[in-house]
């Protein structure tokens, strides 16, 4: 192995194979937006807090869809499962085809989650922060269900797996 030097320079496509060999799960932040239904693909989630009750997420400071998506008065957040690859696909393809044939719910507030999810959350933006090229969105929590089973979907060196227990 080579030494780890300081300064080195730090090309962004050899940055993003390094943070990639690091699994993550992946999350469908949507809502209702004017009448239309709005959403992402996230594999920055991660639980924040629990009083108050928060969770985050990076959105690229280049999205076309997070100007939108910001404005909704809730949002719905939910962990994909390991059959969801084609659907964070989607999610992360054309705009208006990311909600063709998903089966999801919407709440009063606007927050849409996926029927099928690990987990799904009703929340509304805490904070955002300025990050670098990214936006790292806090979110507050109010209400939560998930299942007591089922394998999340694991986003592994640009590609999709499952979790062997």
């Amino acid at each position: 192995m080579t030494e780890l030097r300081t300064n080195q320079d730090l090309d962004p496509a050899k940055l993003r194979k390094a943070f990639g060999v690091f699994p993550t799960g992946v999350v469908a932040v949507a809502a209702e937006v004017d009448g239309a239904l709005t959403g992402l693909a996230a594999s920055s989630f991660s639980s924040v807090s629990l009083d108050p009750p928060l969770v985050s997420f990076s959105v690229a400071n280049t999205s076309k869809t997070w100007p939108d998506l910001r404005r909704a008065e809730h949002l719905g957040v939910t962990i994909l499962a390991d059959h969801h690859g084609e659907v964070c696909r989607r999610l992360a393809g054309p705009v208006e085809h990311r909600f063709d044939h998903i089966a999801l719910q919407a709440t009063g507030d606007g927050a849409v989650t996926l029927d099928d999810g690990l987990a799904r959350f009703d929340t509304t933006i805490y904070r955002e922060v300025e990050a670098g090229d990214h936006i790292i969105v806090l979110l507050q929590l109010h209400a939560v269900e998930h299942p007591e089973s089922g394998s999340p979907l694991i986003f592994h060196r640009s590609g999709f797996g499952r979790l062997a227990v």
